[in-house]
């Protein structure tokens, strides 16, 4: 809560701030403070009403679904069953073949920046398809 808050909370610190302030300018703040309390209550009141309709709902599903013989706990488990884990994708086979700087065979799918030795090939003049496997 932010300090203007508090002082507007406290009846004594009210007292104290306001006596400094034009009985009008009061007048003006009350006003404006009351439209905030109303348009506050209002929006209270619809989600007090949202909520009603919510769990009325709730239940006329409950009691049609004990109307039909089903338990509520048996659709938990019907939506436990239809998630099924992600299959992960098979990785890319090496299209490129090379000797790195230690002197071993290595291999590039094509994706990703390009291996040094490659790129120095390139850079020299030569084509991709000499590393093609």
């Amino acid at each position: 809560m932010s300090d203007a808050l508090k002082a507007l909370n406290n009846l004594r610190t009210l007292r104290a701030q306001a006596r400094d302030i034009e009985v009008v300018v009061l007048n003006e703040m009350l006003e404006k403070f009351a439209v905030v309390v109303a348009e506050r209550r209002e929006e209270a009141a619809a989600d007090n009403a949202a909520q009603r309709e919510k769990d009325e709902k709730l239940a006329l599903y409950k009691e049609m679904l004990l109307n039909d013989g089903i338990d509520i706990s048996e659709l938990a488990q019907l939506k436990q069953t239809e998630t099924k884990p992600k299959a992960k994708r098979a990785p890319r086979p090496a299209k490129y073949k090379f000797i790195d700087e230690d002197g071993n065979e290595k291999f590039w799918t094509g994706q990703g920046r390009t291996p040094s030795p490659i790129k120095t090939a390139l850079d020299a003049g030569g084509s991709m398809d000499d590393f093609l496997i």
